[in-house]
């Protein structure tokens, strides 16, 4: 079944919603993706991904081996996903909407199409992480950074704060995703913390200071590592997974991370997270994948092979960066990034996409 989104929507992913992506970036299809199917038959499910097949298929293809459950999966930048879920409404196929971010949850969500998670499941997440009306719950976490070149930025001269990168010294330096789902958490989150003004403020000065566009994370991580880009916004975990393909490991790499101290908006800490929607409240299959994903299985399996932080207790975290528990992240309600058509008309005003 063909995705069908609006003309903001196109206009926000670049014309293209099936962008080729490594780590967390827009999967790159959106046709259906069965995962092997046991021999126990006909149980299938239809999960709507915000996340990357390269990422996400793996996982699919194990919870099938371990329950008999088919899956069927849709792949789609993470706001075209929202979008589509929202127009198709109650005629929507999706089960399961499993996202990149808060914000597109709670979108989905404030137009009530996803149904309260059980207590039992909700409850495996701490508070921070999930829906206040359980709707949404986290299954990953990752925080937002800077990536530097130490080539061309010493440590000693990383800025203080996200709202430095507006500064002459950083013109034509920075690498920015504007079409990516954490890249419009971000913003929301800056509208959240500090108000509108100040998000339209960063983007025009942003935009003014000549950034370096990219359509995802992982091509400006590559881009620093090689010094063609000074410095660039991405989530943390893309450094371990650049690492991982090449055979080494974090430490080996040029680039380096820096975590913005102090509360900063720039070290916002959101999730990947995963909703039900409501005509599968009852499904039992449909509760078996979320409690998988919840599973110390899938908790390790993210935390090993994407470098993202667990969000269940006793699951060992990812190598090579700080304990999510001593991130300075900023105090924003991950419930509050349900903004996400209004983001999208910010990023757009800037003139940050074409």
């Amino acid at each position: 079944m063909p995705i069908k989104v609006p003309q903001t929507i196109l206009t926000l992913v670049a014309g293209a919603l099936l962008l080729a992506a490594c780590g967390s970036d827009p999967g790159s299809d959106t046709g259906s993706d069965s995962a092997a199917t046991s021999s126990g038959g006909d149980k299938t499910i239809t999960v709507y991904s915000g996340r990357s097949e390269s990422l996400v298929k793996p996982l699919l293809e194990r919870f099938t081996q371990q329950t008999g459950i088919a899956v069927e999966a849709r792949y789609a930048a993470t706001a075209a996903m929202a979008s589509q879920l929202l127009e198709e409404g109650e005629r929507s196929p999706a089960d399961v909407f499993f996202a990149q971010d808060a914000g597109a949850l709670g979108a989905v969500a404030k137009k009530g199409m996803l149904a309260p998670l059980s207590d039992d499941l909700v409850n495996q997440v701490p508070e921070i992480y999930r829906a206040k009306s359980k709707e949404w719950v986290g299954v990953t976490a990752r925080s937002r950074v800077l990536v530097y070149n130490p080539g061309q930025v010493t440590e000693d001269k990383l800025p203080a704060s996200v709202f430095d990168l507006t500064k002459p010294e950083w013109k034509g330096k920075v690498g920015v995703a504007p079409t990516n789902a954490s890249f419009q958490a971000f913003v929301t989150a800056i509208v959240v913390q500090h108000g509108e003004q100040k998000a339209k403020d960063f983007l025009a000065g942003l935009k003014a200071n000549e950034p370096e566009i990219r359509d995802g994370n992982g091509p400006i991580l590559e881009e620093v590592d090689s010094g063609k880009l000074a410095v660039g916004l991405i989530n943390h975990y893309y450094l371990g997974e650049l690492s991982k393909e090449r055979g080494t490991t974090p430490d080996a790499l040029t680039a380096k991370l820096h975590f913005f101290p102090g509360g900063d908006t720039g070290a916002l800490v959101n999730v990947a997270g995963v909703g039900v929607l409501k005509k599968a409240a009852q499904d039992p299959d449909v509760q078996a994948f979320v409690t998988y994903l919840l599973s110390a299985d899938a908790q390790q399996y993210f935390a090993e092979q994407t470098f993202e932080y667990p969000l269940v207790a006793g699951v060992t975290p990812p190598a090579g960066v700080p304990a999510l528990a001593e991130l300075q992240a900023p105090a924003v309600d991950l419930n509050d990034l349900d903004q996400l058509e209004a983001t999208i008309g910010l990023i757009q005003e800037s003139g940050l996409v074409p």
